[in-house]
């Protein structure tokens, strides 16, 4: 694994090494867990982005959406385990 190094700040090195103490880790597996989890996150929100992005060009282009309460009942229905019918799209209203 290459060597990566950072200049931390002072204060940032102490709250650091307090954490990982706190968490019976070394500072090195303190920071590379953060890393991992803002990388994680940072991902996950690109794929969100992504995914708005690509649900905006199809309203564009087929001018098909659901009314936000309906989506909602419908959710709250499915997930408390209950049958319900799917919301009908409607043409966008420009």
């Amino acid at each position: 694994m290459p060597a990566v190094t950072l200049k931390l700040p002072q204060e940032l090195k102490t709250r650091i090494n307090d954490l990982a103490a706190a968490s019976g880790k070394s500072p090195h597996a303190f920071m590379i867990d953060a890393l991992a989890a803002q990388t994680s996150r940072e991902e996950t929100r690109g794929a969100f982005v992504a995914s708005a992005l690509k649900a905006r060009q199809e309203v564009a282009r087929y001018g098909q959406v659901m009314e936000a309460a309906d989506v909602h009942k419908w959710l709250l229905a499915r997930a408390g385990g209950g049958k319900a019918a799917r919301p009908r799209a409607r043409k966008l209203l420009k």
